[in-house]
């Protein structure tokens, strides 16, 4: 990701961001996974339908399958065998009978229509049919889902479990993916101590290694931890290198701000370039992104609100393009606010948000009570982020936004 440095105090948007991230090649080397292997996995391939889904004509309901043209003015035929799913009638259906058949079983040769055992009744051998039937009904035809040679996945899909069952469905156990990244996550700040350790005083616990790391497992990356780095350029610049020497991508939390003690933007630009540090939203103005010993760099902010804001925004559609994706956006859904706000144009702000019904079917939005950068309360009370725009001035009760929830991050 190396590039021409930021000008000083220039800001970057969003868009340009996520633009920056999109022209950038995924990490090289692909690889066949075992279907259970591959959720969340990129695929490097289109997947093709070698057959059609399903294979055969079936029936859609448990009944009786027989040739419409038979059917006689009392609708009753007699019964002439049985189709089960996996075990098809044998032959050509005999004229002006039925057979038994159930959910999924193979429509006999000679047959097209299918009555539904509760329409029906039959007394000695015979059935009694419907006579008001359209041919061809409750019949499932062969390649209703799926035609033969239709791409039923494209490459730099990033697969869900409704992609794999249809990847199974047309026959194949294994898929071409993108291999694995593997990113690490360092934590900078004189006064952050590992959880379950003494807390001197001044200090707090890291969290934003955690939280991290946790959400990079979930996007399916696999995590370096190396640790938490003192405050000293020098230090910073050694861990950047070691960890850029191992991982595919290199992720820091804090000191990427312009004060006395930020010290890891001078560290990454020593082994590095940058080709932004700051981002115009709120929370998390300072993110940085470009390279260390050639391996891309992403800088976030030390809050921990900030920096789960950043990398949702940022971080998670670098990692899906370094993993093969090629759709990196993120879902947004209108929400009518029962708040007000102020806003100061400028910057987009994306406010911790409870989603709930509200009248006439629309969905309304209340925000938690502090907006500070330091509550991670804040996250775990709200499934989701409010959007308010740059151009926008206060938000008043009513208005409508956009809302990120939480689950498609």
């Amino acid at each position: 990701m190396s590039g021409k440095k930021p000008v000083a105090g220039g800001v970057t948007s969003i868009e340009d961001a996520v633009a920056h991230i999109a022209r950038h090649p995924p990490v090289c080397g692909v690889e066949y996974v075992d279907l259970s292997q591959a959720l969340f996995r990129v695929l490097a391939e289109d997947v093709i339908a070698s057959r059609p889904v399903p294979g055969h004509d079936s029936s859609a309901m448990d009944g009786y399958a027989f040739r419409r043209s038979d059917l006689p003015p009392d609708g009753r035929l007699p019964m002439s065998g049985r189709a089960a799913a996996g075990h098809p009638f044998q032959g050509t259906l005999p004229p002006r009978t039925v057979v038994r058949i159930f959910t999924g079983g193979v429509i006999p040769e000679g047959a097209d229509t299918v009555a539904i055992q509760e329409d029906c009744f039959s007394e000695d051998g015979v059935i009694a049919l419907p006579t008001t039937l359209k041919a061809g009904a409750n019949r499932r035809l062969a390649g209703e889902d799926v035609s033969q040679g239709t791409t039923v996945l494209t490459r730099g899909t990033r697969l869900r479990p409704q992609d794999i069952g249809i990847a199974a469905a047309v026959g194949r156990p294994a898929l071409l993916v993108h291999r694995q990244i593997r990113v690490a996550v360092i934590a900078t700040g004189d006064e952050l101590r590992p959880p379950g350790r003494p807390l001197p005083p001044g200090c707090i616990y890291d969290s934003n290694r955690h939280t991290i790391g946790a959400v990079l497992r979930s996007l399916g990356a696999e995590v370096s931890d190396h640790g938490l780095v003192a405050d000293q350029r020098s230090l910073i610049r050694d861990v950047l290198s070691e960890a850029a020497s191992e991982n595919d991508l290199v992720i820091t939390s804090g000191g990427v701000s312009a004060g006395e003690e930020d010290h890891v933007r001078p560290a990454v630009q020593d082994i590095g370039s940058l080709n932004f540090w700051k981002l115009a939203i709120k929370p998390g103005r300072p993110v940085a992104m470009g390279d260390v010993a050639g391996v891309p760099y992403l800088g976030l902010p030390g809050n921990p609100v900030s920096a789960m804001v950043t990398f949702w925004l940022i971080g998670r559609p670098l990692i899906l393009r370094l993993m093969g994706a090629t759709d990196l956006s993120l879902p947004r859904f209108p929400v009518v606010s029962t708040f007000h706000h102020f806003h100061r144009p400028g910057r987009r702000e994306f406010l911790r948000a409870r989603v709930s019904a509200g009248p006439a079917g629309t969905m309304q939005a209340e925000i938690y009570p502090s907006m500070s950068s330091g509550m991670l309360s804040s996250l775990t009370w709200s499934d989701g982020l409010v959007e308010v725009h740059e151009n926008t001035r206060d938000v008043e009760i009513g208005d409508v936004l956009s809302y990120l929830p939480y689950s498609f991050l």
